[in-house]
């Protein structure tokens, strides 16, 4: 009886450790056709970019919306007084000279992916694990993306109709998150496959037919801001290195409209920026 309590304990611990996110936890996976982040199925979008378990319910409206996060959980106190919060207000003139280059490089390949609703946004999840993201020779696996309306990060205080996350990790959970702006235009052929069958309803799942070529989906500009942030969703968690390309890509007017008809509003307001270096990387 005594090996049993000892042998639980440690099984505690050891979740406990896992689930401790850009965008994280190590997911626990499972079957693809059913595919994770939500509830016992795993972390949802919400809390792997979080890097914690969703011990208490939030939103982006009323008294569980961004304002009153800090105050649902003793979890999420970091939302409300952590220094070094995402997203934020990327203003070029703000901008710090920084003797240090970023060597950035981007390797995705077509892969299938399936879809949640994770009642907060819609999250696309790999079913392998080759799409790296290299920074300075550090890599990250992708482990998923999602999108925010309006976009989360703003440029010169502006923001976009939608804004694209594709979060990474590293061998030992460390988080890179990878922020597109998305612009309205012409429909985007890329992500067409996983609109045509976007799950409305919450835990709804699905599975994208045909694999999307995210080497495609990105800019040909790939001028992007570099700073230290955090999960723009609970519980907040600081630690995240952020990447946030300038140029935006687009969607079409019916693309957007269908994100925003399943979430209206799904973004948290810019943070302060205190005392941290935004870097541009040409």
């Amino acid at each position: 009886m005594k090996n049993k309590i000892v042998f639980s304990v440690i099984c505690v611990f050891a979740t406990v450790g896992l689930s401790a996110c850009s965008g994280l936890m190590i997911p626990r996976k499972e079957n693809i056709d059913i595919n994770n982040h939500q509830t016992s199925h795993s972390i949802s979008i919400d809390a792997i970019e979080a890097n914690g378990s969703p011990t208490a319910d939030w939103s982006y409206e009323g008294n569980t919306g961004p304002e009153y996060w800090s105050k649902i959980h003793s979890d999420y106190s970091i939302c409300a007084k952590g220094k070094e919060q995402s997203p934020i207000n990327i203003d070029p003139s703000l901008l710090k000279e920084s003797n240090t280059s970023v060597n950035m490089t981007i390797q995705y390949e077509p892969t299938t992916f399936t879809l949640k609703n994770t009642r907060n946004t819609i999250q696309a999840s790999p079913i392998t694990r080759r799409n790296m993201l290299s920074l300075n020779g550090k890599e990250y696996a992708l482990e998923q993306f999602h999108f925010h309306t309006p976009s989360e990060h703003q440029f010169n205080s502006k923001s976009f109709p939608m804004e694209l996350h594709l979060v990474h990790k590293d061998p030992y959970g460390k988080l890179a998150v990878l922020g597109i702006m998305i612009h309205e235009g012409n429909e985007n052929e890329k992500l067409a496959p996983a609109w045509n069958v976007l799950p409305k309803k919450e835990s709804e799942k699905a599975i994208v037919k045909e694999p999307i070529d995210l080497n495609a989906l990105l800019p040909q500009n790939k001028t992007t801001f570099h700073y230290n942030g955090s999960l723009t969703t609970p519980p907040c968690t600081e630690g995240v290195k952020w990447v946030v390309l300038e140029q935006p890509i687009y969607m079409s007017t019916n693309q957007i409209q269908a994100f925003k008809d399943i979430f209206p509003d799904n973004h948290r307001p810019v943070q302060p920026i205190n005392e941290r270096e935004i870097s541009k990387n040409d």
